[in-house]
């Protein structure tokens, strides 16, 4: 039986069918209707169109029962099961670009690949606006990915490289980098669907600015009881002004994903 650390891989028809779905293109194999009744389809078939229709963000996060992606020493390993990891894989497959913040790198030192399952690999994108990580970790070492490390415009030099990474600048605005303008850049190197897949700080930006379309926390049943939080957006005082967006629910194994449409 595979375990976290040795995964089964999905080379699935019909994965491979959703794959050339979210492309655009048609896969050599792919079943003649697709089954939008069939629970592969029914979970990323709506996520493939929305990719096709045009720019489309979408975050990820794994969390607790109470609210929490980590403990307060940052370790999340594992948080959640092997299906939630799969998907994860499956959404990186399916976006064009992966975008982590710097914490994230400092705690995790992800690879950001696609690993579970097939499918091509993102390109990865590490938002480190003051320039803290110094070139050591993995994703800047191996050549696994076209990799990103978007920083400060006053921090960043022509050219610049950090190991296998092309340092881009990006304008900071009052409060750093902007989503809108992290996508904006992103969208110039026909990168217009992203995966925001952490931390928690990187995934809440994303949300309080409105710039993304869905937003997917997967919460497994663990209590952590202290922690990093998930979610963390301004303060309201009247429930009127909380978010409601559509949602929908998937089991994952012990796990429930609940995913949240911004576009309706």
């Amino acid at each position: 039986m595979a375990t976290l650390n040795e995964p089964p891989v999905d080379d699935s028809i019909e994965w491979q069918a959703l794959l050339a779905r979210a492309a655009g293109a048609q896969a050599p194999h792919e079943p003649l209707p697709l089954t939008p009744a069939s629970p592969l389809q029914a979970l990323y078939r709506p996520l493939c169109d929305a990719r096709r229709a045009g720019p489309f963000v979408v975050g990820h996060l794994a969390q607790s029962l109470d609210g929490r992606i980590a403990t307060l020493c940052g370790m999340s390993r594992w948080l959640s099961g092997a299906e939630n990891l799969l998907h994860t894989h499956r959404m990186r497959a399916l976006c064009e670009a992966v975008v982590v913040g710097v914490t994230t790198v400092l705690l995790d030192d992800p690879q950001l690949t696609v690993r579970r399952c097939i499918g091509p690999n993102p390109v990865r994108v590490v938002i480190d606006p003051d320039r803290r990580l110094d070139g050591s970790q993995r994703l800047f070492r191996d050549e696994s990915a076209p990799t990103l490390l978007l920083c400060g415009a006053d921090r960043a030099g022509k050219g610049e490289r950090l190991g296998n990474a092309e340092v881009v600048p990006v304008v900071r605005g009052e409060c750093g980098l902007s989503p809108h303008e992290i996508c904006r850049v992103l969208a110039l190197r026909g990168l217009g669907s992203l995966l925001i897949e952490g931390g928690g700080v990187t995934v809440s930006r994303f949300l309080a600015a409105g710039a993304l379309n869905r937003l997917q926390i997967t919460i497994a049943p663990v209590i952590l009881g202290s922690g990093r939080p998930a979610i963390m957006l301004p303060t309201i005082t009247d429930l009127s002004n909380s978010l409601r967006p559509r949602t929908r629910r998937v089991m994952m194994g012990a796990d429930v994903m609940i995913e949240c449409d911004f576009d309706v």
